[in-house]
């Protein structure tokens, strides 16, 4: 997710500053360059207020006003206990993973990530990949065989900045008892770390490997991409489905949304920020009530930008992430996948377990 988008839309009260600006018409871009927004600005600022029912810091008690959030007061335990930091991980059984190697048929690996390099779309002060060669070669010669060797120096955010996965203590909300909480009812205080999440790193994750799903649903619509705004419905996601004459998305699976969004990236950075099509509330709801482990798009946040309720922004990011434990994987290239009109396959992903890590990068595959 990108906190540009938030900074931009919800981030200051001043109407005299650009990055307070009330959403742009659907022709108005924002581009990449928006004003930083760190994760503390978001728990502190009015983008809380908005997710938990558009309630200014002025409300009344806090439990008065969490009373009415309209998208959960409770959420935790987790059905897989109070303990519990890998969520709906844990619905990746044994059996599912034979499930899914049974749906491998012509061994072909399809690459979903993108390169990290610079140049990337990326928000206000977020750093896209800058390497550097410190000399060439870096060390040597050793040995009679006069041996030489490279190293690389990276700059740059790599859990929350290109094809990246989101992980459980990317995003939290406010709860009736006044306290911000994550995924399992996890409190502000129980996570935070100044080197690094204390609880729900992305470390706890183990490598994926499941059922995937491709809804293709650019496919259905036509066009060579999606409107910027379109909300994916449940019935769109019904449509695609019987289109490509696949099961519906089961406990365990991963769902992929194509939406040609992706053509934007590297082509027009400012496009590619300004908002997105994706899933909205009922379709997010539709498809964690499913019990899936990941959706994944060829996106920034995966679900619709600014959505069904813009006073409810990222909506999607709670109802999976918070309230569900789904994972989130962004910023995808399923062009390939799509031009083979696989729709149904295994996929594995290996997060980097960065201790104390919000996200990871890594390279999701499907192999048909």
């Amino acid at each position: 997710m990108q906190p540009g988008w938030l900074q931009k839309h919800f981030g200051h009260d001043d109407p005299t500053d650009e990055a307070s600006a009330p959403p742009p018409s659907p022709d108005a871009g924002t581009g990449a360059g928006s004003p930083p927004f760190t994760r503390r600005d978001f728990v502190k600022s009015s983008v809380v207020a908005g997710v938990a029912a558009g309630m200014a810091a002025a409300a009344p008690a806090a439990a008065e006003a969490q009373a009415r959030n309209p998208l959960s007061n409770q959420w935790w335990p987790s059905p897989w206990g109070p303990q519990d930091q890998r969520g709906a991980h844990n619905r990746i059984t044994p059996a599912k993973v034979r499930q899914a190697a049974a749906l491998i048929k012509t061994g072909k690996v399809y690459s979903l990530g993108r390169v990290l390099e610079r140049g990337i779309p990326v928000f206000g002060e977020r750093l896209g990949a800058h390497v550097v060669i410190p000399g060439s070669p870096t060390g040597g010669p050793f040995g009679d065989q006069k041996l030489y060797y490279h190293d690389e120096f990276f700059v740059g955010e790599i859990g929350q900045a290109g094809s990246q996965f989101d992980g459980l203590g990317h995003i939290g909300m406010m709860a009736p008892d006044g306290k911000i909480r994550y995924y399992n009812g996890l409190t502000q205080e129980e996570i935070h770390g100044t080197y690094g999440l204390k609880k729900l790193g992305i470390e706890h994750l183990q490598p994926f490997f499941t059922r995937g799903i491709l809804l293709d649903v650019l496919a259905l619509k036509g066009g060579d991409r999606l409107p910027i705004d379109y909300v994916i419905t449940v019935d769109d996601i019904q449509q695609t489905l019987k289109r490509q004459n696949i099961a519906e998305p089961g406990e365990g699976d991963v769902v992929l949304f194509r939406t040609g969004h992706g053509k934007l990236w590297m082509k027009d950075n400012a496009q590619y920020n300004k908002g997105c099509p994706g899933p909205g509330i009922t379709a997010g709801r539709w498809l964690a009530d499913k019990k899936i482990a990941v959706v994944g798009a060829d996106t920034w946040p995966v679900e619709a930008v600014p959505g069904e309720n813009t006073n409810l922004p990222f909506a999607c990011h709670v109802i999976w992430l918070t309230l569900n434990g789904i994972y989130i994987n962004e910023n995808l290239d399923l062009e390939a996948l799509a031009a083979d009109r696989v729709y149904e396959f295994a996929w594995s992903f290996n997060p980097v377990p960065i201790k104390g890590g919000t996200g990871a990068p890594g390279n999701s595959v499907a192999i048909g």
